[in-house]
C-alpha cells in the first residue's frame, strides 16, 4: 500500500513539471518556426514585420473536425512594450487557435502559423476575450517576399495578417471563422503563476522566460524598432 501510495504522489508532483515543459516547448517551437520563416526568400514584407504590434506564431495546428471542418492550434504571441506597441519585443504569452477551416486538408500535414496584428485595437480586442477572424476583427492573407508590396487595399485594411506554412512555400492564407483567444490556463504552467494576458503584455509582469530567447532574439534582429502604422 505504501508503495501505491508513494508512487501516486511522485506523479502528482510530477504534473506541474510536465505542464512547464509542454509549454517551455510550445515557446522554444515558436522561436524556431520564427526563424525558419525569416530566413527564408518568401518571408514576411519588412514593412509589414516593422508596422506589426505583436506576432502571433502557431507552430503545428492541426485540423480536427472531419467532415466539419475545424481547426486545433496552441502557441505564443509577443508584442512591442509601450502603450502605443513601439517598443521592444516582450515576454509571451499563451494563444489558441480554433475553429474554422484555418486552410488545412484532411490528412495533410500540421501547418506552422505566424499572424501580424497590424494596430493597437487588434491587439486590445484579443487581450479582452477571444476574437472571430473576419467578424470582430478584419483579416486577410498577407503578402510574401522581403521586399514584395504591401500597399494593397486588403492589406492596408486588416488588423491581422496571416501566414501559412506545411512542407511547401511559406504563403498567406485566409484564417476567417477560426477564434483566437489568451491561453491563460498555458500561462500559468508557463510562468508558474497565475497570470492574465494583459498583465505580461500591458504591464511587463514578468521577464521573458529563457525559452522565448530565440523567439524574441530572432524579431530584435529583423525588426528592433516599429515604424509609424
Amino acid at each position: 500500500m505504501k508503495k501505491w501510495i508513494g508512487a501516486g504522489l511522485l506523479a502528482v508532483l510530477a504534473l506541474p513539471v510536465f505542464a512547464d515543459n509542454k509549454e517551455q516547448e510550445r515557446v522554444e517551437n515558436a522561436g524556431r518556426v520564427m526563424q525558419e520563416v525569416l530566413n527564408s526568400s518568401d518571408s514576411i514584407p519588412q514593412s509589414l514585420l516593422d508596422k506589426a504590434a505583436c506576432v502571433v506564431v502557431l507552430p503545428s495546428v492541426v485540423k480536427i473536425a472531419v467532415g466539419i471542418g475545424g481547426s486545433y492550434g496552441r502557441g505564443v504571441m509577443t508584442c512591442r512594450s509601450g502603450q502605443d506597441f513601439k517598443g521592444k519585443w516582450g515576454a509571451p504569452t499563451m494563444m489558441a487557435l480554433e475553429g474554422g477551416s484555418a486552410g488545412l486538408q484532411l490528412g495533410g500535414q500540421a501547418t506552422d502559423f505566424v499572424l501580424l496584428l497590424m494596430n493597437p485595437q487588434s491587439v486590445n480586442g484579443i487581450l479582452t476575450s477571444k476574437v472571430k477572424l473576419g467578424a470582430d476583427a478584419s483579416a486577410a492573407a498577407g503578402p510574401v517576399g522581403r521586399t514584395a508590396s504591401a500597399d494593397t487595399d486588403a492589406t492596408m485594411r486588416a488588423d491581422i495578417l496571416s501566414y501559412s506554412r506545411a512542407r511547401g512555400p511559406f504563403a498567406g492564407v485566409s484564417l476567417e471563422g477560426s477564434t483566437l483567444r489568451p491561453d491563460n490556463d498555458a500561462n500559468k504552467d508557463l510562468y508558474g503563476k497565475k497570470l492574465e494576458a494583459r498583465n505580461i503584455v500591458e504591464d511587463n509582469a514578468v521577464p521573458p522566460p529563457e525559452s522565448a530567447s530565440l523567439l524574441i532574439s530572432v524579431l530584435d534582429k529583423a525588426s528592433p524598432s516599429a515604424s509609424n502604422r
